[in-house]
């Protein structure tokens, strides 16, 4: 297991998630930012709005995406 939190998925806050592998890991972070779109939370709309941003860019998507899982694949086992 290996521990991130939402910031460091591109998130608003500092919940932690766990998982065996970064596409796990990718969907809890996704999981808990459609509950705080749907609480209206101000932090995380915001948060996603800039991940939309990125979206529509096929390259900085792609880059995004291979920092974040080399950030995983680094993490200590916890």
């Amino acid at each position: 297991m290996k521990t991130m939190t939402c910031k460091q998925l591109g998130g608003a806050c500092d919940i932690m998630f766990q998982a065996e592998t970064f596409g796990e890991i990718s969907e809890l972070s996704m999981q808990h930012s459609m509950e705080m779109m749907e609480a209206n939370d101000e932090a995380h709309l915001k948060a996603m709005t800039n991940m939309k941003e990125i979206m529509q860019h096929p390259a900085t998507m792609n880059q995004w995406f291979l920092e974040r899982k080399a950030e995983f694949d680094v993490l200590p086992e916890d």
